[in-house]
């Protein structure tokens, strides 16, 4: 699980898809200098109005999670799916948001066997925030019906 926003702090737009899809003019925003050296992509991305939109197969590599490790294995793009929340660490993220990625993770799980749901900030630690502290993780547990 991540949180992105194009320029930071703004949502709407079509900064995300661009930069996922390799159509991100760099020019156009001052940000956007520090991403344009990345190769980055995700399974999906969920808009703030619960929009899901998916970049890569489940059974293709992203590359979302960069550097990173969970319970002793590297290079988590080699075995995770990549979702993407159109969010920040400060700003709250919608109903219509978890609403879709409960949806979204139920169906992961009814086709691969996905033990843990976890964030960015899970599998970088110290380099990665996100999706942040105002992610409801309790709230995401509920929905799925998980303790």
């Amino acid at each position: 699980m991540h949180g992105i926003t194009l320029p930071p702090g703004e949502f709407g737009g079509d900064a995300i898809l661009r930069l996922f899809t390799n159509r991100l003019d760099f020019a156009a925003h001052p940000s956007y200098a520090s991403v344009a050296q990345l190769e980055v992509s995700a399974h999906f991305l969920i808009r703030r109005d619960g929009e899901l939109v998916q970049f890569v197969p489940c059974t293709m590599r992203a590359w979302h999670a960069g550097k990173s490790a969970w319970h002793g294995r590297e290079r988590c793009n080699d075995f995770s799916i990549g979702v993407e929340l159109e969010g920040t660490d400060e700003v709250p993220y919608t109903t219509a948001q978890y609403a879709t990625l409960a949806r979204l993770v139920k169906a992961i799980r009814r086709r691969y066997p996905v033990e843990y749901v976890v964030g960015h900030h899970d599998i970088a630690p110290g380099r990665k925030t996100d999706p942040g502290p105002v992610f409801d993780w309790s709230r995401l547990r509920r929905l799925l019906g998980v303790r």
